[in-house]
């Protein structure tokens, strides 16, 4: 019989499905390899501090959100971080069950921490009775229906195609006899009787099994966190679907999946329903941190009080700059442009750096030559308003679009289960020559390149003007222009890396960021733009030409791209080229010292050796964000760690680009911080495990092994050397020079911006001339600073 809403009191349904909706947007999205951008996984916990985020996904997940007491009392021992550092994270610690003192906290530093427990599971306290593996059967035969039914593209065939995932599993699972040979007598007939929609089956459980109104939340989000990466996968369609004005339910199927496998084992495995009474209980407890949560959170921020104390010290007044640059470049602000820039810069006096957002304030959707996907080089908070392509002539563009999809289905025939051994019987011998060459690193030439990507339709001339003085505010570039002025986005190229979108430009939504170069490029040198410049308030000299590149991460090599015949400027070109050659190679330098197995003249290498566990460190170490003049860090090593964003407050009349800072690219820059963090400290539940075991299911994602639960963020050779962890886990510090006043409006206006700075998952430091003048405190106050 089929539960029906009127058989429960309407306040009680009403309650059930409000908590159903609040476990569900306590999730982070997961974005599909395709694309891959990092993802705070504590987006669902902004609105809440450290220590409470804590005591949270404690319950729900099990997840320690800081380091181990031991790794604290190292720093203190070596004097990476102070008593200062520990007093001062004291004193600004607001809970009532904060330590008396700092002796006592300092005795604290070096004893043990409480280890934290997930309330358990149904699956998890049968497991305890009778011995089976019930959470790792349900992930297994979860996981395997989830690969089909997601896929997007991988598979040659998938489940049920078409229907939402709750009737796609019910059909799925009324035949699967997996549960019933491992034990669970009569699943097949359970799922046959279950309610035919998710709310339904949703509470219908919550009846059979006890779950009240105050314990359905934090009850609902353990059961997300069992199911890991396919339930962020879920909150990914979501979002995609709420950025189109839409909504999607397939979290609510999922939760109601999982319920009816917590339904099933209930019923038959005997003991169960004593202990389950009691976790039900707990689950109804608020969510408040223990005084060892508390203590944690006041080591973290001591630990990140620590670095922003040694970072002050580099930190210069910016003194003016005499003289017209011989070469300007433009870069992202990707943690690693800044290596590059420090050497770019070292190389001649007249050479100046910018950092802007790497796809360069156009909001574009793009379609690349022999394509017809389109993807959107913008960051994922924004959403497109200009579309682009790269295509050649009609007669070009159709030959390589069949060419591709030849290539594709040809890829998906040799991946395929059924044809896969027949492939390598036949095709073995012929990819035996490959297989050497790509170990040994003997690539072949790149391919050609594509055609140059234009904007479709072209702006006309008022919005080509209008577009350029926007960006070029945006940059603090409206004087002081070189005769060449490079528009350098980045990308990497890396071999048999599932994660290779993630080593791409995050601003361009995990893709390389030429397109936005080109396109930005061939806008700043249109006559039309620049006769419609002067009237907007900048003037750009008539022998400023703009070019456009590509900065390879992974092997420290810049492609430039002459989209603009421009014979006057040949002679800068080569002297730019030269100087990039040579950057290159410095920057390759300073990295192979962090690589492991590396020297300099190997680092380029990594990038095709299919072998390869670290092609490069990508963000690792990422720490800080500083949106001011260049002058206040130029010369200084940060040794990879910051995001440099080009600003200067005084030209930006009403404080629209500082807006436009704090609420992209400092969220952007909050998202790949708290990946790589939540990454490094808490890698079982928000990392993507081990790469030598990663196998992709559905193009999603990786599984390790062959099959169950999909894993999300970052392989832990990302993070860790196989020594010690590689990142640094901090919360990013964020520097602005600019006046507190104009800061706080802008933070009075957006209250998810405001949130990160308040409950600390974000540190704010106002500077003056080079120097942190105050310090963001909750509630829009500034503690000043002194000199």
């Amino acid at each position: 019989m089929f539960l029906k809403h009127t058989e429960i009191a309407p306040d009680r349904v009403a309650d059930l499905l409000s908590a159903a909706e609040a476990a569900a947007l306590a999730l982070p999205p997961a974005f599909p390899l395709e694309a891959t951008v990092a993802v705070n996984p504590f987006l669902g916990q902004v609105s809440e501090d450290l220590a409470t985020a804590s005591a949270r996904l404690a319950r729900v997940g099990g997840v320690r959100l800081t380091r181990a007491r031991a790794d604290y009392a190292a720093m203190l021992a070596r004097g990476a971080m102070s008593e200062d550092d520990l007093a001062a994270a004291l004193y600004a610690c607001q809970s009532p069950v904060k330590p008396v003192d700092l002796a006592y906290l300092k005795a604290r530093i070096t004893g043990p921490s409480e280890a934290p427990q997930a309330l358990p599971t149904v699956a998890d306290l049968a497991a305890r009775v009778d011995g089976t593996d019930w959470p790792s059967i349900i992930g297994r035969s979860f996981g395997l229906w989830a690969g089909g039914h997601f896929d997007r593209g991988q598979a040659l065939w998938t489940p049920a195609p078409g229907r939402g995932a709750f009737a796609a599993w019910r059909e799925w699972a009324m035949h699967d006899l997996t549960p019933e040979i491992a034990g669970l007598t009569g699943f097949c007939a359970h799922v046959t009787e279950a309610p035919d929609t998710a709310d339904r089956a949703i509470l219908r459980a919550c009846e059979r099994l006890g779950i009240t109104e105050t314990a359905a939340e934090t009850a609902f989000h353990r059961l997300y966190m069992d199911m890991a990466g396919w339930a962020q996968h879920a909150r990914w369609l979501l979002w995609q679907a709420e950025a189109e004005g839409e909504s999607d339910h397939t979290l609510t199927d999922l939760l109601a999946i999982r319920l009816i496998w917590e339904e099933a084992i209930f019923a038959q495995v005997p003991g169960v329903a004593g202990p389950w009474a009691g976790t039900v209980a707990a689950h109804e407890a608020p969510v408040a941190p223990s005084p060892d949560q508390v203590i944690d959170a006041i080591l973290q921020e001591a630990a990140e009080r620590a670095y922003q104390r040694r970072l002050a010290v580099d930190l210069r007044s910016p003194a003016p700059v005499a003289g017209r640059p011989a070469l300007q470049a433009a870069f992202c602000i990707d943690v690693r442009s800044e290596v590059f820039r420090r050497a770019l810069e070292s190389l001649d006096p007249g050479v100046e750096t910018i950092g802007f957002a790497g796809f360069f304030g156009l909001p574009v959707a793009h379609c690349a030559h022999g394509s017809d996907v389109v993807e959107a080089h913008l960051p994922v908070l924004l959403q497109p308003a200009m579309t682009a392509t790269s295509y050649a002539a009609p007669e070009v563009e159709q030959s390589t679009r069949i060419s591709a999809r030849a290539t594709r289905a040809w890829g998906r025939f040799r991946q395929a289960a059924v044809s896969s051994f027949a492939f390598v019987e036949a095709a073995g011998p012929f990819y035996g020559a490959k297989l050497v060459k790509d170990a040994l690193g003997l690539k072949g030439a790149a391919p050609a390149e594509g055609p140059a990507p234009r904007l479709n339709p072209a702006l006309d001339a008022e919005a080509k003007a209008e577009t350029a003085a926007k960006v070029l505010r945006a940059m603090s570039l409206t004087t002081g222009h070189a005769r060449l002025v490079l528009l350098l986005g980045h990308g990497a190229q890396v071999t048999n890396n599932p994660h290779e979108s993630a080593y791409h430009c995050g601003a361009c939504g995990g893709h390389t960021g030429e397109v936005s170069a080109r396109l930005l490029a061939q806008l700043l040198n249109d006559p039309e733009t620049r006769a419609g410049l002067p009237a907007l308030g900048v003037d750009l000299p008539e022998d400023t030409h703009f070019m456009a590149g590509l900065h390879d991460t992974t092997r420290d090599a810049v492609t430039l791209y002459p989209d603009s015949a421009a014979p006057e400027h040949a002679d800068d070109i080569s002297r730019a080229g030269a100087w990039l050659a040579r950057a290159g190679a410095l920057a390759r330098g300073e990295r192979a010292l962090s690589l492991p197995g590396a020297v300099a003249r190997t680092v380029a290498a990594r990038s095709s050796d299919w072998a390869e566990l670290r092609p490069e460190w990508g963000l690792a170490g990422c720490a800080s964000f500083i949106a001011a003049p260049r002058a206040v860090t130029s010369g200084v090593d940060l040794a990879g760690r910051t995001f440099l964003h080009s600003y200067d407050w005084r030209a930006d009349t009403g404080f629209g680009t500082l807006e436009l800072i704090l609420t992209a690219p400092v969220v952007v820059a909050s998202w790949i911080s708290l990946q790589y963090y939540g990454s490094s400290v808490a890698p079982a539940a928000f990392g993507g495990g081990n790469k030598l075991i990663h196998n992709v299911t559905g193009g999603i994602g990786v599984v390790q092994g062959n099959g169950g639960l999909l894993r999300p963020g970052l392989p832990w050779q990302a993070v860790h050397d196989g020594a010690a962890l590689r990142h640094e886990p901090l919360r990013l510090t964020v520097m602005i020079e600019a006046p507190t006043e104009a800061i706080g409006d802008v933070l009075r206006r957006h209250d998810g911006v405001r949130a990160l700075f308040d409950n600390g998952w974000l540190h704010l430091l106002a500077l003056e001339e080079g120097r942190i003048a105050a310090r963001y405190r909750p509630g829009l106050e500034w503690e000043v600073l002194p000199d």
